[in-house]
């Protein structure tokens, strides 16, 4: 089967595949799986789609879930080398970096059926399959963007930065940090957490799919669950629950302003950083 075949095509054997694994057997099937994984490597499929409006809802596409799951079962483990290190694993890393104008830094890891758009750099962090990263944007070291993750365009995710991998059920949405977020050290987005254009999250905020999100900046609360509103400036904070045992403080973000869209997005990092005193 051609790795160019349309998405029409081979959606529907992915999808009986997953059903019943053993029409893996037949190489129709199997090849329809290697055909996604290396159409995800060049960015011409991806996991999830963007809304054509800013407040709109992304698309997830279970069936290329499905792919990826089934691609860990038709491959076999082997040994490879690069350079010094030796890996022993299914999944090849990705090559052909210099041509599609991605730079590397070693030991950074970027592992085979994930795309990363030209002029996206990677520190030591890791890229998992399935998962996009977009021009411009920097994996700082140690950060790390697991399965199926969309990251967009000229995203900052400073290091050690933990965004989640999303891989079952196959119809639930990724992790998705839209263009020009800034991702301080030591963040963590989990769990199908969209993050909203151009929003900033200081360093160590958790975010889960069940994690409060509570806007501070007005007069009156406003919470939010799964999703930053775009241009929110986001720090880690903390409320007061009952239970039986006790009061305690559990822990929650905070929205405690917005970026300035009339800025561009360097002078709005700055200024949201100086007059929030964000720790990034």
């Amino acid at each position: 089967m051609s790795t160019t075949a349309h998405p029409s095509t081979l959606e529907p054997l992915i999808t009986a595949a997953f059903e019943d694994r053993s029409k893996l057997a037949p190489p129709e099937y199997a090849l329809a799986v290697e055909g996604v994984i290396e159409a995800l490597d060049r960015g011409e499929l991806r996991v999830a789609t963007p809304p054509e409006a800013e407040d709109g809802e992304w698309t997830t596409h279970a069936w290329i879930k499905q792919a990826v799951l089934l691609y860990f079962g038709i491959r076999k483990m082997e040994t490879f080398e690069v350079g010094p290190f030796e890996f022993h694993d299914k999944i090849p890393l990705k090559k052909g970096l210099a041509a599609a104008g991605v730079r590397v830094v070693p030991p950074g890891v970027v592992r085979y059926g994930a795309h990363v758009e030209s002029g996206a750099i990677v520190m030591p962090g890791y890229v998992n399959i399935g998962a996009r990263v977009g021009s411009g944007t920097m994996v700082d070291t140690w950060a790390t963007v697991g399965s199926c993750a969309q990251i967009g365009k000229d995203v900052h995710l400073s290091g050690g930065v933990g965004i989640g991998g999303v891989l079952e059920p196959p119809s639930a949405q990724p992790v998705i940090v839209e263009e020009g977020a800034f991702v301080g050290s030591r963040v963590v987005v989990v769990e199908g957490v969209r993050v909203g254009r151009e929003a900033v999250l200081g360093a160590g905020v958790v975010l889960t799919a069940s994690t409060p999100i509570v806007d501070v900046s007005g007069s009156s609360p406003v919470e939010h669950r799964g999703r930053v509103p775009a241009r929110s400036v986001v720090i880690a904070g903390s409320r007061v629950k009952s239970f039986p045992a006790g009061d305690y403080a559990v822990p929650c973000a905070l929205i405690i302003g917005q970026r300035k869209p009339s800025t561009d997005r360097k002078t709005s990092l700055n200024a949201a950083l100086r007059d929030f005193a964000v720790a990034v």
